[in-house]
């Protein structure tokens, strides 16, 4: 039997033939969707998405734990979210990487602090500073706080006076020192270092103020009124000096000196609760309870969660025969207490 050949059939067949495996090769070759980057993760810490972050740097560290920038980045994605131990592995990371990552080190400093280790971070941030002396003004600061913690208290003065742009033997120096003690509660080292700020320079503002703090927190209150005083001749226009006045005088039984002094402070300024309810006290203790009974409704309109405001007001209240605003009182202020005590457990 004689077989036709179909050439036009043959060439198809064979364009086909040719065309296919160039065709697979090119599907075979086409990119593959692309994966997690370190751009996409510093755009997402940048508006601040710090879980989407996490979720890729994680990926990449897998995969390439030597990727420049993947552990400094999630460094910080765990500092921003609070994770500190995972903060600080990823930071000691990020600086065998790259020991000059000052950013890194800085922050490796910060998250130790954070986590109740100053003596440990003092290393990084003196660092970092002298790397950067104009860096991270958190972490000037902080430096000083470890310091202080150290008791280290001449780094401490140098490194606050550098914050503040101050000479570091300087009187202000000193007080500005005095200033963060006594909001640690180192008291006496606070007073020691007004104290130093004084011989200085004898004029300077504020320093007889906190050394006259100190001397009422320890209930020496003659030597408080004394350095009170002093305070009022240099800085007669601060209110607290007058509300201190009033609470020592007060502790003595100067109820008039303390009604006065009280006057001076709310003269200058009503922004503060303190001086409404320590005059309350006074004039309850002078036996005049209706004008009592006003300071106090101000400094409750002012912070009406305060329970002592509303203890006082029920004293003044009950003095004046009103039994039934009393009782009101005194209820608020069992609440308030009651709910102090529960919030303070919970956080226990």
């Amino acid at each position: 039997m004689l077989v036709t050949v179909n050439y036009r059939s043959l060439l198809c067949i064979s364009l086909v033939a040719a065309w296919l495996p160039l065709c697979m090769a090119q599907t075979s070759s086409a990119p593959a969707a692309p994966g997690p980057s370190l751009s996409q993760a510093q755009a997402d810490l940048h508006h601040g998405k710090n879980a989407d972050a996490i979720a890729v740097l994680e990926k990449l560290a897998a995969a390439n734990p030597a990727q420049p920038g993947v552990q400094h980045a999630l460094g910080l994605a765990f500092y921003r979210t609070g994770r500190l131990p995972q903060a600080k592995e990823a930071f000691e990371k990020a600086i065998a990487q790259n020991p000059k990552d000052i950013e890194s080190v800085q922050l490796e400093g910060l998250t130790l602090f954070r986590m109740g280790q100053p003596k440990a971070a003092i290393p990084y941030l003196e660092k970092a500073k002298q790397w950067m002396p104009t860096a991270n003004a958190d972490a000037s600061h902080v430096l000083g706080l470890c310091y202080m913690n150290a008791q280290q208290f001449d780094d401490a003065r140098r490194a606050f006076a550098a914050e503040y742009d101050l000479p570091p033997d300087s009187a202000a120096a000193h007080l500005i020192l005095a200033q963060m003690l006594m909001l640690s509660n180192l008291t006496d080292q606070g007073a020691a270092e007004a104290q130093k700020a004084l011989a200085l320079q004898p004029g300077l503002p504020m320093a007889h103020f906190l050394i006259g703090e100190v001397d009422l927190f320890k209930s020496q209150v003659d030597e408080a009124v004394q350095q009170l005083q002093a305070e009022q001749k240099i800085n007669p226009t601060y209110p607290p000096v007058y509300s201190r006045l009033g609470d020592a005088y007060f502790r003595i039984g100067k109820y008039d000196q303390a009604e006065q002094a009280l006057l001076k402070s709310l003269a200058l300024s009503t922004s503060s609760t303190g001086p409404f309810i320590l005059m309350g006290k006074v004039l309850l203790r002078k036996q005049d309870p209706e004008t009592a009974a006003m300071y106090l409704r101000h400094a409750e309109q002012m912070d009406p969660a305060s329970f002592i405001t509303h203890t006082l007001l029920g004293q003044a209240y009950r003095r004046m025969g009103d039994e039934a605003d009393a009782r009101k009182e005194f209820e608020a202020a069992e609440k308030l207490q009651n709910a102090s005590r529960l919030h303070l457990g919970a956080i226990q």
